[in-house]
């Protein structure tokens, strides 16, 4: 095990350079093998759990939905926007940079950007001296929660809303988690701020709305989900504009990464606006031809087959709604 760990570092020094010491020893980050197993159970998951669950009952899962997103909600409110003042304490694996022990200020995405003067247009990974390292350990954050959103899938398992398990959304999940782990160990703050920033503020608004959808009397007043993805599309849109600035007039940031990154975006464009298109577009005109043909069929019934339908109707028994 040891020599095919050397041999993958070797591996990821000659394609990518020199990995980043600042976060060694931090969790999860010091070896890709967890980060890679945690990825295939997702996938196995997502491929044995439907057959599962097949022939069994759905779960509820209501009151554990609720303190989930109200957890993602405010975990990624504080990775976006909020600034603590952190204590003297013993000096740990998140948290080595002997500035935070010393009681110093630690920033979030925000804050912490608008501290360091970040360059919006390109911003290198080593210019900013300890502002880096509070980006660095926001962005940690950011990178752990992509594993903690494997949950997202589980749930949708064990409620059985299989349709919800799309190839968008089984993409996205099990490639951030990995795309993250490598950010974390080449380019883990500088220009790689940018993106998180916009997710974790989209993150607020879908997790938030999730949290509420969960409690049955709040989903008649829930309207924004359309605009969610909406919020998801300028997202990346923004992130590619950014990007390409740092193309444009490159920084030290390494232009590899900016490649990457700008790909990366256009195959989550091409895949939410199909989404967008198939929930939003076709499927309401779907919906208003059945209602037509409901309406067309419930007319003629009642026209041509006056009597029987009457007394059709009379002895259909009431159906108990199922309770969510």
């Amino acid at each position: 095990m040891e020599n095919f760990d050397a041999s993958r570092s070797t591996y990821f020094k000659a394609l990518l350079g020199p990995r980043d010491t600042r976060v060694k020893g931090w969790f999860l980050l010091d070896n890709y093998i967890p980060t890679f197993i945690c990825s295939v159970i997702y996938l196995l998951i997502v491929w044995l759990g439907p057959k599962y669950m097949k022939n069994r009952q759905p779960f509820s899962c209501r009151r554990i939905l609720v303190v989930y997103n109200l957890g993602l909600t405010l975990l990624s409110l504080y990775m976006f926007c909020e600034v603590e003042r952190v204590q003297p304490r013993q000096p740990s694996p998140l948290s080595s940079h002997p500035a935070e022990e010393q009681g110093l200020p630690s920033s979030r995405l925000v804050t912490g950007v608008w501290e360091s003067r970040y360059n919006f247009f390109c911003q290198g990974t080593r210019s900013a001296g300890e502002a880096d390292m509070k980006i660095i350990r926001v962005l940690w954050w950011y990178y752990f929660s992509k594993l903690i959103e494997f949950m997202d899938t589980f749930f949708f398992i064990l409620r059985k809303n299989n349709h919800q398990i799309t190839v968008l959304h089984v993409y996205h999940h099990a490639t951030m988690l990995n795309i993250w782990w490598f950010v974390m160990n080449w380019v883990p703050c500088g220009h790689s701020y940018f993106g998180a920033t916009l997710n974790s503020f989209i993150h607020v608004l879908m997790y938030s709305y999730y949290g509420l959808s969960s409690v049955p009397s709040m989903r008649p007043y829930l309207w924004w989900k359309k605009y969610i993805t909406q919020g998801q599309l300028l997202q990346f849109v923004l992130t590619i504009i950014q990007t390409s600035c740092g193309v444009i007039w490159p920084c030290t940031f390494p232009l590899g990464w900016l490649y990457f990154q700008i790909g990366y975006m256009i195959s989550l464009i091409a895949l939410f606006t199909n989404f967008y298109i198939q929930t939003y577009k076709k499927g309401a005109s779907r919906r208003k031809e059945h209602l037509k043909d409901h309406q067309n069929g419930s007319v003629a019934a009642v026209n041509g087959h006056t009597n029987s339908f009457s007394s059709l109707e009379n002895n259909v028994k009431p159906r108990k709604q199922r309770k969510d």
